[in-house]
This record gives structure tokens, sequence and C-alpha cells, in this order.
């Protein structure tokens, strides 16, 4: 049997909206790098730092890739970074809606694993995605997370949690940890207590805060029957 020689032509020769979303960002990474630059640009070892398993060849080659479909761009900080920085395009960053969407459909699975690592910006695009604005009684609450080297700041609003990259300065509760940790208390119901004790977490401000906060993030119910063994 003859193989099918790999080209750059078009994955599918198909008309449908789908078929293309698959070719601009379906291979393997590259939604991925969608998500790590969802909260601002990044250099590109704070790109691999964010995505431990990608060799820094597969990494530019997506980025060259999506930089020449229009969804990533490279920038150059203004001083006194004065580094280059690749960032979404605005067209790159109005695939969060569908990125949502699928992290909502996807979790359902029972495949899903919430203990298993994160980065931070996964963590952060988590309570995006997972947040429950039905149940908001703190309107415009800001909550601070130092998470390593990356801070946040979340507002909590009535349509949505606003997460911007910026430090956590003012806010009425911040959280010190790793994502990991903070995941582990979110979505796996780990005692904050626990992680306090065990030198993973700092909880500096409004606890009563904290623990309606964690009331905003409900996974879905997984689907039913037994789930297919690999």
């Amino acid at each position: 049997m003859k193989l099918e020689k790999i080209t750059n032509k078009r994955w599918y020769d198909d008309a449908c909206g789908t078929a293309l979303a698959m070719e601009l960002v379906g291979e393997r990474w590259s939604l991925l790098i969608v998500r790590e630059l969802m909260f601002g640009p990044r250099r590109f070892n704070e790109l691999r730092g964010g995505l431990p398993g990608v060799s820094a060849n597969v990494l530019t080659q997506r980025l060259d890739g999506m930089e020449r479909a229009g969804i990533v761009e490279r920038m150059r900080l203004p001083p006194p970074a004065s580094v280059q920085v690749y960032a979404l395009t605005p067209w790159g960053y109005e695939s969060e809606t569908a990125i949502k969407e699928l992290g909502r459909w996807a979790v359902r699975s029972p495949k899903h694993d919430p203990s298993l690592p994160l980065s931070a910006a996964s963590l952060m695009m988590s309570f995006r995605t997972m947040y429950a604005a039905d149940r908001v009684t703190d309107r415009d609450a800001r909550i601070g997370f130092r998470l390593g080297a990356d801070p946040f700041v979340a507002r909590l609003a009535a349509d949505e949690i606003a997460i911007r990259r910026e430090d956590a300065v003012g806010t009425a509760l911040t959280l010190s940890g790793e994502p990991t940790t903070i995941a582990s208390i979110v979505y796996g119901g780990r005692p904050v207590e626990d992680a306090e004790g065990a030198g993973e977490l700092s909880v500096l401000g409004d606890r009563a805060l904290l623990s309606r906060f964690l009331t905003l993030f409900p996974l879905p119910a997984k689907i039913s029957g037994a789930p297919i063994a690999d």
C-alpha cells in the first residue's frame, strides 16, 4: 500500500468551519499555547514553563504557524524590559469562548482528572470556564493569586469572573501556592487547613470570602455509562 505523503496542503479540503478550526489550532500543543497567552503576552521560555512537555522546536513551529494564521503576533515590550514576547491577536482572543465551551464539555468525561498537574494559566482558565455566576454574592470582590512567579487578580462579577495577570495589591483575599494545590482545594475538596498545615498554601485576608469563593466552580455531572477502556 502506498503511504500518503505529508505535505503543507490543507488537511481536509473541507469547507466546514470546524475543519478549518482544526487546521488552525488542531495540532498538538496549539490550543494550549493559546490558553497560555489568554492572560497576556509571554516570553518564549515562559510559554515552555507553562507547557513542560513541549520541545523548543515544536513550540517554535506552532508559534510560527499560528503567527502566519493571524492568531498570534510577536511584539517587543517597552523599556525597561525590551524583550520579544508572543501575544494573541484580537482574533486570537476571540477563541476563548470556544476554549471554555470545549473545556465544559470535556470535564464531563470520566477520564477527566483534576488532580493532574496544570499551569497557572490553566488554573485561571478553569475558573473562567467553570464560574457559576448565579452563586455569586460578593460582586466586585477582588481576589489575588500568587502562583509561583505568576501573579493574578480575579474580580467577581454578575456575569463572569474577570482575571488579569497583575500583582495582587489591595485585594480582599490573596492565595499563594502552586496551581495544583489550589486546584485540589477548589475541585478536589481538599480542606484549606490541610494545605496550610502542609506548608503548601498561604491565605491572607477574608477567610469568609474564601469559603464562598470555593463554591463558585462546581464540576458538571459525568456522562452516564461506563468509560471505554484504553
